[in-house]
């Protein structure tokens, strides 16, 4: 049996360099090569082959593709073919239906899995939203692929959602995805799994007047204990997403009196320095889990 070699691709800011090197090291330690930085930014396809920088992306063992800020419609394309010829982690099946929120949560709630309530129509046919926001009281608006928290919108009376359609109108959305707006007491659990086990756990809390938790909204982390049932929650959602990373975003209903999983992240970011020093200690497991994973994926394919 030949060297292994995978390819990586994993986010620069937040600490990433670290952590890439320090995958490198273990990966080495077991006699796995890795092509560190490729960005299929810079890839072409030639023929049966996907070349960067000299090198056929297609004849390596394992991609790992860590990176949701700079994700542009070409390297999907190119992440979507080369998948189809190599192992990836995360799978590009998995990567496609955890940045659609429809997609999932239509998926979850088939499998048992409670999710806030939502409706998915039509742009033409908005008197649904009429309908249900008469029935719902509130609700949000959210882009199906955003991520961060952006585009979020809350509406809270039909006379909200009347201003809100002809804009929504304008970007020429061929749907509308809302969900019910959760009572909830504006913290979260983001709970990272990999490999089907637990790894770490914190909260995130909204910032000021908002109600929207992520940090990129102005939302804050805090050091949280899981209780077993949101570990469990967690761990049934990544399993029903088939997806081998995962960050579960989880927050109590107080209405229903249940908690739901509010979403599936797909590239959760590793503790950052300023977190570790916080107490967040998550990253060295999940190196760990990461390195085993990728060296039992590149073995099973080489038998």
């Amino acid at each position: 049996m030949g060297k292994r070699r995978i390819g990586m691709w994993l986010y620069k800011n937040g600490g990433g360099e670290k952590i890439a090197k320090k995958i490198i090291k273990k990966l080495k330690e077991r006699d796995i090569e890795v092509l560190n930085d490729v960005n299929l930014r810079h890839a072409i396809a030639k023929n049966e082959n996907i070349i960067w920088n000299g090198k056929k992306l297609n004849k390596l063992d394992l991609f790992f593709s860590y990176n949701a800020g700079e994700q542009t419609q070409y390297q999907m394309y190119l992440y979507q073919a080369l998948n189809r010829i190599i192992p990836m982690i995360n799978s590009y099946e998995a990567f496609a239906l955890t940045e659609d929120k429809f997609q999932t949560n239509f998926l979850l709630k088939n499998n048992g899995v409670n999710t806030p309530d939502y409706k998915l129509c039509h742009r033409d046919d908005g008197h649904h939203l009429k309908n249900i926001i008469k029935k719902w009281d509130k609700m949000v608006y959210k882009p199906t692929d955003g991520w961060g928290g952006v585009g979020l919108t809350k509406i809270e009376s039909e006379a909200n959602l009347d201003m809100l359609l002809p804009f929504l109108n304008q970007m020429d959305l061929r749907f509308f995805y809302v969900e019910k707006f959760v009572d909830y007491d504006k913290t979260d659990y983001r709970i990272d799994i990999v490999d089907g086990q637990f790894v770490g756990c914190y909260g995130r809390k909204a910032g000021g007047s908002d109600w929207r938790t992520n940090v990129t909204s102005g939302g804050s982390v805090f050091l949280r204990e899981p209780n077993d049932e949101v570990v469990n929650l967690a761990l049934k959602a990544a399993k029903v997403c088939n997806i081998d990373i995962a960050g579960v975003d989880i927050i109590y209903d107080r209405e229903k009196e249940e908690y739901v999983v509010l979403e599936v992240n797909g590239i959760p970011a590793f503790a950052t320095p300023e977190q570790e020093k916080m107490g967040l200690d998550f990253n060295k497991k999940k190196i760990n889990l990461i390195v085993d994973l990728i060296d039992r994926k590149t073995q099973k394919e080489k038998k």
